[in-house]
């Protein structure tokens, strides 16, 4: 898994784009393809960093009815597999959902734009999970230091400020975020936040279920979010991705699952750069009507 990306998709000539190991299927590709998407699907989509593993471990519990050994019969990114991954030797992700049978989850962090026309012509439901900009780019800081498939990411100032710039894997986060948010406009979206996750994972759950069209009783509902908290996945093999080789992620470093907590950028960020990216964000999140937490 090592290694820059062997294509790039068009119309994605960003600088955060040329580095990713992730990024790795052409636009063109997913236009023409019409295979990757059922209609049983339910992809779980989120720029980097808000929770991805969360939110797959919570749907993988959820379609199979809070049954926890069936959860942990294989590593998260074998249960919901990551749909851009190609890297050599390895299997890419269209590879390992076209052989999963339905219903599928998959797992992305593509742009609105470039998501395969196939789920949105297979009307699949699209959940997205969104994190107030600030912990993400602290986390993704984090995840840049473990991940070897990433290149060195520098200081944390130095990142910081390209992540500002969107010269980061998948670009600018206000350009995923923005984007998503005006297409659950027009298609059948489940829009949630990091935030209200932490406040109320109860809560978050049940409208998890009833966009899904799905019923579980309190008692499944209860284990659910008993082996989905952050303190049950950090000491799961199956969810903490302790099973890559340290080749792949050196967990000495950081962990893959490090906090699992709001606000920690607090710990990080100075009084100057709090107050140049409070600037910034209110410049990029200008004319729009979504809002995010900065803290819980």
């Amino acid at each position: 898994m090592v290694g820059s990306c062997t294509a790039q998709p068009a119309g994605s000539d960003h600088p955060g784009w040329s580095r990713s190991a992730y990024a790795a299927l052409s636009y063109k590709r997913h236009q023409r393809s019409t295979r990757e998407g059922r209609e049983e699907d339910s992809p779980c989509l989120q720029h980097p960093q808000p929770g991805t593993t969360w939110l797959s471990e919570i749907m993988d519990m959820i379609y199979h009815d809070g049954d926890v050994e069936k959860c942990r019969r294989d590593a998260i990114y074998n249960r919901v597999p990551f749909l851009e991954l190609k890297a050599p030797g390895e299997m890419s992700g269209i590879e390992q959902l076209e052989s999963t049978p339905s219903p599928r989850l998959v797992k992305t962090h593509l742009p609105v734009q470039l998501l395969p026309t196939s789920f949105w012509e297979k009307d699949c439901k699209i959940i997205y999970m969104a994190r107030n900009p600030k912990d993400v780019a602290i986390s993704y800081y984090y995840f840049h230091r473990m991940a070897k498939i990433h290149q060195d990411p520098g200081t944390k100032a130095e990142f910081l400020e390209n992540f500002m710039a969107g010269k980061v894997p998948y670009g600018s986060w206000y350009d995923h975020v923005r984007g998503w948010w005006e297409k659950k406009q027009q298609k059948k979206i489940l829009y949630l936040f990091y935030e209200d996750m932490k406040k109320d994972p109860r809560q978050e759950v049940q409208k998890i279920l009833q966009f899904l069209g799905k019923e579980l009783a309190e008692g499944i509902v209860d284990r659910i979010l008993h082996h989905t908290s952050f303190q049950e996945m950090k000491k799961n093999p199956a969810a903490n991705y302790e099973t890559m080789l340290p080749i792949l992620m050196d967990h000495s470093i950081s962990p893959f699952l490090r906090k699992g907590v709001s606000g920690d950028w607090k710990n990080h960020f100075t009084v100057a750069q709090n107050e140049r990216f409070d600037q910034h964000y209110q410049k990029l999140m200008a004319g729009s009507d979504l809002h995010f937490q900065m803290e819980v």
